[in-house]
């Protein structure tokens, strides 16, 4: 009961934190130098052209208006309309948001998958070549930009190698249809497309990796921390002192305490990749949703920039709240502080 009331205070603040970003997006957006009915109609278009279509956007209204209709809107899931595509910009964001939430799965599995592992052996061996190999490799892959890493995987694997695609989520010559979930990979298996499949993963592997490695890289940085200082604890040193097989107090005792930090980083990760995915999606033309919002910031398309944030945000909301769920099955502790919060 008392970690029902601590999630629901966290909805509330989640709500707050939805209400300011709307408050921000909507402001910029419409400070941004640039006039989207001009934009819109092109330089040919007469003033009337753009004067009409100025009023039929709403954007001679007061500013507080503009933002009531917009929350108003909002509440209905209705996000109105895209300039640039001329259709519901609700239709378009469910239509390329499944391509770039397949990219972050994969990117996240990935990085979890090769992070932990690593952090438990640079905590396994500290101080020692495994521990300087894992930090050199994470510094490294934090360092490196992730347009640089994406540029260089796809000049390597897709050109000079020529054994990976590097564009496209699938080749041009294969007729499939994502509509159970709109995850390939998924609706692939559903449907027995084995080949679609395949296909699918080849045109995921660089993607992903570029988008993977910064995130891994900091994964394993706080699972090496974590571990470190768990093993420093008083039932440790004693568990030590009994004669505990190494592998079992670090795989039954030290793990799963030393899981919270990793797990929660992980989440803040996942959840921030939808942001992230951008120039990933833009160098790899991935047609998701943050190519959407890439052409909708160039062509100032005012309802798409503040659909693909706001939805973005929600993404990271959620993400969040499932997040404080997780680490509470985890570490009941968290259960108790939150009751008490």
């Amino acid at each position: 009961m008392e970690f029902l009331a601590f999630l629901l205070r966290r909805l509330g603040w989640s709500l707050l934190v939805l209400l300011g970003l709307s408050v921000v997006i909507f402001t910029i957006a419409r400070v941004v130098p640039g006039d989207p009915a001009r934009m819109a109609l092109g330089p040919t278009a007469s003033a009337d052209q753009v004067a009409s279509l100025q009023e039929s956007l709403g954007l001679n209204d007061p500013m507080f208006q503009q933002y009531a209709t917009f929350l108003h809107g909002l509440a209905r899931g209705d996000l109105g309309r895209s300039l640039l595509t001329e259709q519901s910009v609700t239709a378009d964001i469910a239509k390329t948001f499944p391509a770039t939430l397949e990219l972050v799965i994969c990117t996240i599995l990935l990085a979890f998958a090769l992070g932990v592992p690593l952090g438990v052996a640079a905590a396994r061996w500290k101080d020692r070549w495994p521990d300087n190999l894992v930090r050199a490799l994470a510094i490294g892959s934090a360092v490196m930009p992730t347009f640089f890493l994406a540029l260089l995987l796809q000049i390597l694997a897709g050109y000079v190698l020529n054994v990976l695609p590097t564009t496209g989520r699938l080749p041009g010559g294969i007729d499939f249809d994502a509509g159970w979930t709109g995850l390939v990979l998924v609706d692939s298996l559903i449907a027995g497309r084995g080949d679609v499949f395949l296909e699918a993963v080849r045109h995921l592997f660089l993607p992903t990796i570029a988008l993977a490695a910064a995130t891994m890289g900091q994964i394993a940085r706080i699972t090496r921390a974590s571990m470190i200082d768990v093993s420093r604890q008083d039932y440790i040193e004693a568990a030590r002192a009994f004669g505990v097989p190494d592998r079992l107090r670090m795989f039954k005792y030290m793990l799963r305490p030393a899981f919270v930090p990793p797990l929660t980083i992980t989440g803040l990760e996942f959840a921030s990749l939808i942001g992230n995915a951008f120039v990933v999606e833009l160098i790899f033309s991935w047609p998701g949703m943050a190519s959407y919002g890439i052409r909708a910031i160039v062509q100032k398309d005012l309802n798409a920039i503040m659909g693909v944030v706001m939805v973005s945000g929600v993404f990271f909301v959620v993400v969040n709240l499932m997040i404080d769920l997780l680490v509470g099955v985890v570490d009941p502790r968290v259960r108790i502080r939150g009751s008490r919060a």
